[in-house]
């Protein structure tokens, strides 16, 4: 069932019996789904979120991450009344500023360098001088390089100037450990085909039920409103307003069984570390040489600078294919990177492989 493995931040290598949970059809309707899974999933995803699970509540979205992230930021923050502060240092912290722009939002947004993490001192300084800011949104695992940011200093700023934190943790929630009452996040979103290891359909919102509340009738989407989807969903005991992806929930419950038969966030973690570890000391054994220095680097996806002027990333992603390994290309713009991921149900001896691999490779 494998063709290859998938070392990409998502969609990511997935286990047989994930994939196999996909063979039964589900009707939208039914008990069955709606208590037995949804309703599990969404109670699951608060415990794994948090241990003040009376404080917060999940909301289920189908589409892409993408599509949380734009239905927090258009139900959260208000046309008028609110202006939504955007930390970005990558592609993913730009594109909330898109989102924003096209929901004719006031925000501003902070850019920093692709390759240095999000500083906590000017977002300080930021807050001390900005007062009319409601809102301040950042990436925790920003995939363009790989970075890391320090979201846990970063939130408390926020917080200490009394601001809504609004946390796109989507390739890091489930891989990487956090706690949303200790952040003090507001909303926290991520996806199902990221770290919990499920395959791609829907996304995920970790909400504060009060700040959830505040939502009520801000959305000027039908389908993103992110109030109204969890409304139905607790008034009709898991069932969502239009059609679920039955086939992907159903996969992601199973895939949150295997996080816990693993031994939770900080077992995955771990092996995510050592993945990340593997693949790094062998890359670096044959000459290649890292984007991100080690100390912002998270363990989900890692940047490598090309070797040499001439190299063809092209042909390299073909030869690795041919063995069995798809990797991914770079998306910055101020050096030549591939990416390898380090997330999915893959494992320290896949990433000796791999570096066998590379060794093989003609570049």
């Amino acid at each position: 069932m494998r063709p290859y493995i998938l070392l990409t931040p998502g969609p990511l290598t997935t286990t047989d019996s994930v994939k196999q949970t996909m063979m039964a059809d589900w009707c939208t309707w039914d008990e069955d789904y709606n208590l037995g899974i949804v309703e599990e999933v969404r109670h699951g995803l608060v415990e794994l979120a948090t241990s003040h699970t009376d404080e917060y509540t999940a909301i289920l979205m189908q589409g892409s991450g993408t599509y949380c992230v734009e239905a927090v930021i258009g139900s959260a923050v208000k046309p008028d009344a609110d202006k939504l502060l955007i930390l970005s240092n990558g592609a993913y912290g730009d594109r909330m500023g898109h989102i924003a722009e096209y929901h004719g939002l006031r925000y501003d947004l902070m850019a920093f360098d692709e390759t240095e993490q999000v500083s906590v001192e000017d977002v300080d300084d930021y807050l001390a001088h900005n007062p009319e800011i409601t809102h301040v949104a950042i990436v925790h695992c920003e995939t363009t390089t790989g970075i890391l940011n320090p979201l846990k200093d970063v939130a408390h700023v926020v917080k200490m100037y009394g601001k809504r934190l609004i946390v796109d943790a989507m390739s890091s929630f489930g891989g990487v450990p956090l706690d949303v009452w200790d952040l003090g996040a507001d909303f926290l979103i991520s996806s199902a085909n990221k770290c919990i290891q499920g395959v791609p359909g829907f996304g995920f919102i970790i909400a504060r039920r009060s700040e959830l509340e505040r939502c009520q009738g801000v959305s000027r989407s039908l389908s993103l409103d992110i109030y109204d989807q969890w409304k139905t969903m607790e008034q009709g005991h898991g069932k969502w307003r239009f059609t679920s992806p039955t086939h992907v929930v159903r996969a992601f419950k199973q895939a949150m069984e295997e996080l816990k038969e693993e031994g939770g966030v900080e077992a995955r973690h771990q092996r995510y570390c050592e993945n990340h570890r593997v693949l790094v000391e062998g890359m670096r054994s044959l000459g290649f040489e890292t984007l991100l220095p080690d100390a912002i680097q998270s363990p989900i996806i890692t940047s490598f600078l090309y070797p040499h002027a001439g190299f063809d990333f092209k042909d390299f992603y073909a030869q690795l294919k041919a063995q069995g390994f798809v990797i991914y290309p770079g998306k910055i713009s101020q050096a030549d990177t591939f990416r390898i991921g380090n997330i999915g149900d893959v494992h320290p001896d896949d990433f000796r492989r791999l570096i066998e691999a590379v060794r093989g490779c003609r570049y």
